[in-house]
């Protein structure tokens, strides 16, 4: 365990470089003003492009906001009122109210990853369900911000948690796991159908998700077998410093998780950068403004318990505890082979470079006794990890393909 020092000498040197931040923040927005000649200068729009680039990469960003104040049903404005159905200790279930809500549009559980960035990452996803259903949301707490006393939290707790919301949320919802949660939302899923619970989802729908990373592994996965556990728990797991509230819990800090997301498409980054540059220098602010926003959401990020993450990392890359038959809940087993009423539909990305083709599809083959009408598989071409969830590709051709699907079997005696 790398202890406090690591964490601690993070915090120190953010606290550092915090009065050079101000400075650059200060000087590009003297070299911006409209009264400074300087600002019409080429020499001048690129000292104040530098100073926004330098202060933008030396932030740290905390949580976003959804921030999604209206959507559009039947091609009228409609308020979106955000409020929190039930709160625990590591999250919480966020719920969009729509003041015009249809009583008849589908009740939709979107899943967050809890994988290093915050649940608005997935802002464009409930964008896009909003007009057709009534959508709730995991809303996945910082774990460096949930003081000792409350306890922990691993991929059992992770498993109860969903059934929990599920159960708060009623018979008849939907639900929808984005990457990582595909492995305990499939896994709640076989234990609620063995129960015969009520409250087991109509349908599921799971995106880019580790069910099976034997297939096609990916460099994400191959990272993961090639090293013991031993050796993420020595060099990844650190305690949160003071005076935050978690401080001396262990957690695999989210500035680590960031610098391995940039390092994995170092490449990509550093050009993004580069346009970025050049867009302020020339003054294309909608195109500047676009890489800032996307940036500002993909440098929040949040801690995760060493518990959980360390667990994940066996069970679902080491191990292969799903797709063998070795996964266990609380020392029961979980067999995909109980799923007989709630349809599934499996969602890739042909350019997915973190859950490889066939890794996602591959929970139809385990969920055998389903009726093939009840297994759905749709590949994204052209589509990368991100692009399953979010942007233009996921309005146009994916989130359709959802809402298809969730349509289909809505009412249904599954």
């Amino acid at each position: 365990m790398i202890g406090l020092g690591l964490y601690t000498l993070y915090e120190w040197q953010h606290a550092a470089i915090a009065p050079m931040r101000f400075a650059v923040d200060q000087v590009q927005r003297y070299l911006r003003n409209p009264y400074n000649p300087w600002s019409y200068t080429p020499a001048g729009r690129v000292m104040a492009a530098a100073c926004d680039i330098a202060e933008h990469v030396t932030r740290r960003y905390g949580k976003p906001r959804f921030g999604l104040a209206t959507t559009e049903i039947d091609g009228a404005p409609v308020a979106i009122e955000e409020e929190v159905l039930e709160r625990r200790a590591f999250g919480q279930l966020r719920h969009f109210h729509r003041a015009a809500a249809r009583p008849d549009d589908p009740r939709l559980l979107i899943v967050a990853p809890m994988s290093g960035h915050f649940a608005t990452l997935l802002r464009g996803t409930v964008r896009a369900m909003l007009p057709d259903h009534d959508v709730y949301i995991t809303d996945w707490r910082d774990a460096r911000d949930v003081p000792l006393y409350e306890g922990g939290f691993d991929l059992d707790d992770y498993i109860d948690y969903v059934r929990g919301w599920l159960a708060a949320l009623g018979p008849g919802t939907h639900v929808m796991a984005v990457c990582q949660p595909s492995v305990p939302v499939f896994a709640a899923l076989a234990l609620m159908e063995e129960e015969g619970d009520p409250a087991t989802p109509v349908t599921l729908t799971m995106m880019g998700g580790p069910i099976d990373t034997r297939v096609n592994p990916t460099a994400v996965n191959r990272l993961a077998t090639t090293r013991p556990l031993s050796w993420f728990e020595r060099h990844v797991i650190t305690q949160v410093p003071p005076p935050n509230p978690g401080m001396l819990r262990r957690v695999y800090p989210g500035f680590l998780q960031l610098a391995g997301f940039m390092s994995m498409n170092l490449g990509d980054h550093l050009e993004r950068h580069r346009d970025f540059f050049l867009h302020l220098v020339a003054g294309d602010g909608e195109s500047a403004e676009a890489t800032r926003a996307f940036y500002e959401e993909y440098r929040s990020v949040m801690d995760l318990t060493a518990e959980f993450y360390l667990q994940t990392v066996e069970t679902v890359f080491q191990r292969h505890a799903l797709p063998t038959g070795a996964l266990t809940h609380r020392g029961r087993k979980v067999d995909p082979g109980t799923i007989r009423r709630t349809a599934i539909l499996c969602i890739e990305g042909e350019h997915d470079d973190i859950s490889g083709l066939g890794q996602t599809r591959a929970a139809l083959d385990l969920a055998r006794n389903l009726d093939d009408r009840k297994r759905r598989y749709y590949l994204a071409r052209g589509v990368g990890h991100y692009g399953i969830f979010n942007g233009r590709r996921w309005r146009e051709r994916i989130a359709p393909e959802v809402k298809r699907f969730i349509r289909e079997f809505r009412g249904r005696d599954t």
